[in-house]
């Protein structure tokens, strides 16, 4: 399977960065591909793994990351015109994805710098030789990445089209930078930076870095976020931001901001394009046309392409016109000379390159046999609930899955799903619920559950449950619980106070003992707190563990030795309490992966995983 990820476009030059799974490598390859107007792709770079194409201003380079078989990914530029790409960068842990300067011939980009003695890739190096670390703050470790405060993000500039590329680091110190962009006059970069340059907290501002050299300058100072900056040709700067105070920043909508770009004299601070309450928008780079501002926003479970008009303020969602994803999920955008394009996910195909007009590529082949079906509930207090019945091939009755998304702050959707696919294309229907908590109707509707994990979202899910066992392709005898993350933790909720309901569960990365993920996750100095409060006895109310008693149904215990989201230790509290209580469990632990691994793990992993989960529900459901 090929699926497009971002796109660049100049004038007719459209490039893709297509990616697909190798089984036998246990790896992902993937190239660039020229898109025409009209005829079928063109396959435009031959690498093991080419991705983040960007196309300088003047059409004549495209700077991308390619990665070698078990290398790091490394800053290339080649012409346009086609040619021999350049190697621009040799860093230990890789390079960024490249940003163009006005001129068409410097980079920015963000790469991670190993503290000295550590990350070596000498011959014989090994990370247990190490010094010993020393922390001394909450944020020193993120998943997916590993320890953080040895290995810092810089922001460097490279000459892309000297005869010997140097790149330049431009900032040092023990904090983050993110998103960099150039200013037009090319004197300076903006960058998401950490608060007064602190590690410490949540907040982020932006900074202009001179180009030549020289501090950071605070020139936008945010809400409580600010990150994915642009600099209009009028001075001022666009950028995606949260408002929120100390550690307060779970279940808030994303919204458009923007604020008068002043380097060097008093920081400003931005004004919100767009509401907060109706307007949840996509951490993707905005992209600023002609009448407005094209972003991605979360509505009822799309991820839909909308224009903010140019003199849009605090504009609710009704009042952004969609251009294109409707029922569906646009994954990346751009837009060059009026030209709008984007890459679209629908229920049968994990993405394509399409325009307002239609699509321009076929990577996904022949669309599923799946039928993704909308679904509506009203939950026990009256609260409308809102989610998805996918269905298999045949009259059934069909035994039934119900998958509870993670987050809680996400959605289930019109996006392509590869766990619905499996599940539906073996035999199984899957309810796919939307409850409080989730996004994409509303920051009320994400809130609603702080404090009260365990009540209205396990009563919508249930509803929607119910919903679906009314119809007659779903047998109410044969139903299962499974979810990841958040959905972990329902899945070991429901299995706790409504076991009865279920055959069997699945509780994959879950949290079930918020008092130990407060000090074991990587988010969990905050995340706890935010979501449950600091009363003990309350979080452990609402932690599954503590009514691990309750349990009797047979129980999957499904982690990953390198999650750092939901430590290990989640699983394993839970596995030794069900053991010991007699329950029928058995315990599932992917050494190497992370909190990610069903969705970008080792592909020999996923597909292990696959296999478990059919296996398990084939045995609990038959």
């Amino acid at each position: 399977m090929h699926i497009p990820g971002s796109v660049t476009l100049h004038d007719d030059l459209l490039l893709v960065d297509v990616a697909q799974p190798d089984l036998e490598a246990d790896a992902y390859r993937g190239s660039l591909w020229r898109v025409p107007q009209e005829g079928a792709p063109v396959r435009f770079t031959f690498g093991d793994r080419d991705t983040a194409p960007r196309i300088s201003p003047d059409g004549a380079w495209v700077a991308f990351l390619r990665a070698t078989a078990g290398g790091k990914p490394q800053l290339h530029v080649m012409p346009t015109g086609g040619g021999e790409a350049r190697p621009l960068t040799d860093l230990p842990l890789g390079a960024g994805v490249p940003v163009w300067a006005p001129d068409s011939r410097r980079i920015a980009f963000v790469a991670r710098v190993p503290e000295d003695g550590r990350y070596s890739a000498e011959e014989g190096a090994s990370p247990a030789a190490e010094a010993p670390r020393r922390i001394t703050g909450f944020r020193y470790r993120h998943d997916g990445v590993g320890f953080i405060l040895d290995r810092r993000p810089a922001l460097f500039v490279v000459n892309a089209l000297a005869d010997i590329p140097q790149p330049v680091r431009l900032t040092e110190g023990p904090y983050e930078v993110a998103s960099p962009a150039w200013t037009p006059d090319g004197e300076h970069v903006l960058v998401s930076a950490d608060r007064d340059l602190d590690e410490e907290g949540l907040n982020t501002d932006l900074y202009a870095v001179p180009a030549a050299g020289g501090a950071p300058i605070l020139v936008v100072r945010s809400a409580g976020l600010a990150d994915h900056p642009v600099v209009l040709p009028d001075g001022d700067v666009l950028y995606l931001g949260e408002a929120f105070s100390g550690i307060h920043a779970v279940a808030r909508n994303t919204g458009l901001y923007r604020a008068p770009l002043r380097i060097g004299g008093e920081p400003a601070t931005g004004v919100r394009l767009t509401e907060e309450e109706s307007v949840g928008i996509e951490s993707i780079p905005v992209v600023p046309v002609e009448n407005g501002v094209l972003v991605a926003v979360r509505v009822r479970g799309a991820v839909e392409l909308r224009l903010v008009p140019a003199d849009a303020l605090d504009a609710p969602l009704e009042k952004l016109t969609l251009v294109l994803g409707e029922r569906a999920g646009v994954k990346a955008f751009t837009s060059h000379g009026g030209r709008i394009v984007a890459v679209v996910s629908t229920p049968q195909s994990p993405g394509e390159v399409v325009t307002p007009d239609g699509p321009l590529t076929e990577f996904s082949g022949s669309p599923s046999g799946v039928r993704l079906e909308e679904i509506t509930a009203v939950s026990a207090d009256g609260y409308p609930v809102h989610g998805w019945l996918a269905l298999p091939e045949g009259e059934g009755p069909h035994p039934v899955l119900l998958n509870v998304h993670g987050g809680p702050f996400a959605q289930h959707g019109w996006a392509f799903m590869d766990e619905t696919q499996v599940y539906a294309a073996a035999g199984y229907a899957v309810v796919l619920p939307n409850p409080r908590g989730s996004a994409g109707y509303g920051q009320a509707h994400g809130q609603a559950v702080i404090g009260r994990f365990g009540t209205v979202d396990a009563d919508d899910i249930l509803a929607l449950l119910d919903a679906a066992l009314t119809r007659p392709e779903c047998d109410a005898e044969r139903v299962g619980v499974m979810g990841g993350s958040y959905g972990g933790f329902m899945t070991s909720w429901l299995a706790s106070h409504h076991g009865s309901r279920f055959k069997a569960a699945w509780s994959e990365r879950a949290v079930n003992a918020w008092d130990s993920f407060t000090g074991s996750s990587d988010i969990g100095w905050f995340f706890t707190e935010a979501y449950c409060g600091t009363d003990i006895e309350a979080q452990r109310a609402m932690s599954p563990l503590y009514h691990a008693d309750r349990i009797d149904l047979p129980f999957a215990v499904v982690h990953s030795e390198e999650d750092w989201r939901c430590p290990v230790e989640q699983a394993q509290r839970m596995f030794v309490a069900l053991r010991h209580n007699g329950v029928p469990v058995e315990f599932l632990l992917f050494p190497g992966e992370g909190h990610e691994l069903s969705r970008s793990g080792r592909p020999k992993h996923r597909l292990q995983r696959f296999e478990a989960v059919l296996e398990w529900w084939s045995r609990h459901l038959s």
